[in-house]
């Protein structure tokens, strides 16, 4: 049965002006100089208009979505790393690795969750969520990364995470994902979206050297091409991603396309899960109101999708990894704004 996506962008949510324009004048009065407090101001405002409350209740149950996959156009030599480094990435994000540091130190939960990682089971740590839609994808400068049927069974995987998170309790998501040569296929999407030139949506991913980065633009030309003719033809997102995506982009773009149906706010990490909010951008316009960029990176397709989507990123700090780190920097930000509008002896964390 094909995935019925047409009522979805109904269905989103707008936020509760009323209460931004109550929580703006709250923070006038909260602020006896009458000076400015910024992008602070305009982050409380958000989330108060996100939770439907002015004062706001305090980010108290933040949680990290990282969507696991790989991919077949790593054959092309478009990553420094090798294929089957994945899991140990994975492992880094679940342990004493940068993004989990982070993690704890933001009192972030994190939820790992494998949709298409090529290697045995055995190889993840046995936190790691199993719904596999398959191993690795296909190469997608000559073929489709998923069927039809995958890319709405991943896409699905997506929207059941965030309900979940969602019914437990979560008042903040961060979106991720992590994989092998993932770069690619997002960067394909970043072409294909805003309709940039290859070059100017390629980076340098895992720093390849340049005749890596010549190999990865050759990818993302030759996917790109198919994919803007899917775009021409009806402009059918899970087509897209079907074609030049990939398990752990639809997962992703499922994932945000819920968040933002159930109401919650929703932070972007790097370029794979910008990508995927630029398609689920595409599926329904309002969503990206629930979303705020994490970071920039140093990475030209993470820039131009940013622009697309009117995103103004928190955090600059140039963030290579594309495993919750950057988003990661961004969580004090949001909790400090949720705190400033709260009510006195209710901002602590727990």
């Amino acid at each position: 049965m094909s995935l019925d996506l047409s009522d979805r962008a109904a269905r989103i949510p707008l936020l509760d002006e009323a209460v931004r324009r109550e929580a703006r004048a709250r923070l006038a009065d909260l602020d006896a100089t009458r000076g400015s407090s910024g992008r602070l101001g305009d982050l409380a405002a958000w989330i108060a208009a996100g939770q439907g409350r002015c004062p706001t209740t305090a980010l108290t149950r933040i949680r990290l979505a990282c969507f696991a996959g790989d991919h077949g156009i790593a054959a092309a030599g478009v990553s420094a790393q090798p294929p089957t480094a994945t899991p140990d990435r994975v492992r880094d994000l679940l342990g004493t690795g940068p993004a989990g540091i982070l993690a704890d130190l933001a009192a972030t939960g994190v939820r790992v969750v494998d949709v298409a990682v090529d290697a045995d089971a055995t190889r993840l740590p046995p936190e790691v969520e199993d719904r596999r839609i398959r191993r690795g994808t296909g190469r997608i400068d000559v073929e489709d990364a998923l069927t039809r049927d995958e890319a709405e069974a991943a896409f699905g995987v997506g929207t059941a995470i965030a309900d979940d998170e969602v019914d437990r309790g979560a008042d903040l998501l961060v979106a991720t994902g992590l994989g092998v040569a993932s770069s690619t296929p997002a960067a394909t999407l970043a072409a294909v979206l805003t309709e940039k030139e290859v070059a100017a949506v390629v980076g340098w991913g895992s720093l390849v050297d340049d005749r890596g980065w010549m190999r990865k633009c050759a990818a993302v030309r030759d996917a790109a091409r198919r994919g803007r003719k899917i775009l021409a033809a009806k402009g059918d997102m899970i087509d897209l991603l079907a074609a030049v995506g990939g398990a752990d982009l639809a997962a992703l773009t499922g994932f945000v396309s819920q968040s933002a149906l159930r109401q919650t706010p929703l932070v972007l990490d790097g370029l794979v899960s910008t990508a995927a909010a630029a398609v689920a951008q595409r599926i329904g316009r309002r969503t990206t109101r629930w979303v705020v960029a994490g970071h920039r990176s140093a990475d030209p397709g993470h820039a131009a999708l940013l622009d697309v989507l009117r995103l103004e990123p928190l955090v600059a700090y140039e963030v290579g990894r594309d495993d919750g780190m950057g988003a990661l920097l961004a969580v004090p930000h949001l909790r400090a704004a949720a705190a400033l509008l709260a009510e006195p002896g209710a901002q602590a964390v727990p």
